[in-house]
């Protein structure tokens, strides 16, 4: 591993009680009426590069580690440098506190659901986080989709669940707003997860209860650890409105507000979190923010190639609804080119106090432009999107519903919607896909 030691940012005193009490309002111990707003003021004249990437490459072939091994001590509770570790894959003192012990912020490991058609408690434009998944013997129309409110993942951040068969670990980190789902089996182990309530540039880092090992939410990546290294796979996720979710898929199940833990379901605690202009906290958030975008910039993230980051800003796609993006081999496919739909329709869930009540900052998919057998162009019209070769209508799932392919579905590919300055630090040699 590189000896580079990225130097944290201290934080000011008033920085750390203001995000302090952003996340203790998240976990139940403050009066969501007096959480503090985020600082909202532009930070000037911001120049250069970012530093140094959030998850640096350490030069260790960690695919050579058998991580179905007895697991050592903790790095939760205990020693991140201990010697029965892999190398870390970032430096341990990079992740600090966010003022809050492990599980304060309190995963839903029991959840129960609904069926859609019986959901009240939710507003047309309010964000779900939709996940289908299925074993290798389901067929498409097999597989089981559910739905995950973010007015109640923006309280428990992890959902351990199964979908379809497959046991998932379904994450939301409001303070870099993304959502991400993983499978739960890793190798010999079935893992669980939980809040470690410490974050890393901002964001997530989750711990499995299996081993105690440190993992960032926002790649899957093990960060310290028994697991250092070791990457769990991803599951596409779509972030969409509630009224988009009926629209799409009538038997979805909704996880319901009985979590067995009382909160203020439907109160956004981060309220104007979401200002574009606004810094992450410095208490939470190492180096300087890539100055090409404002730091809470919307964007669509994905890595396409070999490895290549891409970021598009949403109010680029706004503009035209349909993006794409170059990219050969994309997405570990062999379709070059990938797509990106958006429409509008979904609230934000960071911008006012009520969840439902935010801006409409729209949805978005990301898909391989390739059905029965061929490569397909698109165009936005006000009932979907056109492909050019058929004249099929196709929904913001990537779901043909009218014309010669209708019941045709688009290979879904993993995406982050999330802020810039959380892409960017993870990802910093990312192009930004120009319209």
């Amino acid at each position: 591993m590189s000896n580079t030691r990225f130097s944290a940012v201290v934080p000011s005193v008033t920085v750390v009680v203001v995000a302090a009490a952003f996340l203790l309002s998240a976990c139940g111990r403050l009066d969501t009426a007096t959480a503090g707003e985020s600082d909202s003021g532009a930070a000037a004249d911001r120049g250069g590069e970012p530093e140094s990437s959030a998850v640096a490459g350490t030069g260790i072939d960690y695919s050579s580690i058998d991580y179905d091994g007895e697991p050592g001590p903790s790095a939760l509770r205990g020693d991140r440098l201990a010697p029965e570790f892999p190398p870390p894959l970032i430096d341990p003192e990079l992740i600090v506190s966010g003022g809050v012990p492990p599980d304060a912020i309190v995963p839903v490991d029991d959840p129960t659901f609904m069926a859609v058609a019986d959901v009240r408690f939710l507003q047309p434009s309010e964000a779900v986080i939709v996940v289908e998944a299925g074993t290798e013997d389901d067929t498409e129309k097999d597989r089981e989709v559910k739905a995950y409110p973010v007015q109640i993942m923006i309280w428990h951040e992890i959902v351990n669940d199964v979908i379809g068969g497959v046991p998932v670990s379904v994450t939301y980190c409001p303070l870099c707003n993304s959502a991400v789902a993983f499978e739960r089996q890793l190798g010999d182990r079935l893992l669980d997860f939980g809040t470690s309530g410490e974050l890393y540039q901002s964001a997530l880092v989750m711990y499995d209860r299996q081993t105690e090992s440190l993992w960032a939410h926002f790649n899957g990546r093990g960060l310290v650890g028994h697991y250092a290294g070791a990457e769990l796979t991803v599951v596409p996720a779509q972030t969409m409105s509630f009224e988009q979710l009926v629209e799409e898929h009538p038997n979805a199940l909704v996880l319901t507000r009985d979590t067995g833990a009382g909160r203020a379901y439907g109160v956004n605690p981060y309220t104007g979190y979401d200002d574009e202009q606004s810094d992450p906290f410095d208490a939470f958030f190492a180096g300087e923010v890539d100055a090409r975008l404002d730091p809470k910039a919307r964007v669509v993230g994905l890595v396409v190639g070999h490895d290549e980051p891409v970021a598009v800003r949403i109010t680029d796609i706004d503009r035209s609804s349909v993006i794409e993006v170059p990219g050969s081999d994309a997405a570990g496919t062999d379709a070059g080119n990938l797509v990106v739909f958006h429409q509008p329709g979904l609230a934000s869930a960071l911008d006012r106090a009520a969840v439902a009540t935010g801006r409409d900052v729209g949805q978005t998919g990301v898909f391989v432009p390739r059905a029965d057998g061929g490569e397909l162009r698109f165009r936005a019209t006000d009932g979907g999107f056109v492909d050019e070769e058929t004249g099929s209508v196709w929904t913001i799932a990537g779901e043909a519903v009218e014309g010669p392919l209708a019941g045709s579905r688009l290979e879904p590919v993993p995406h982050l919607n999330t802020f810039w300055f959380a892409w960017s630090a993870y990802y910093p040699n990312t192009e930004i896909q120009e319209t």
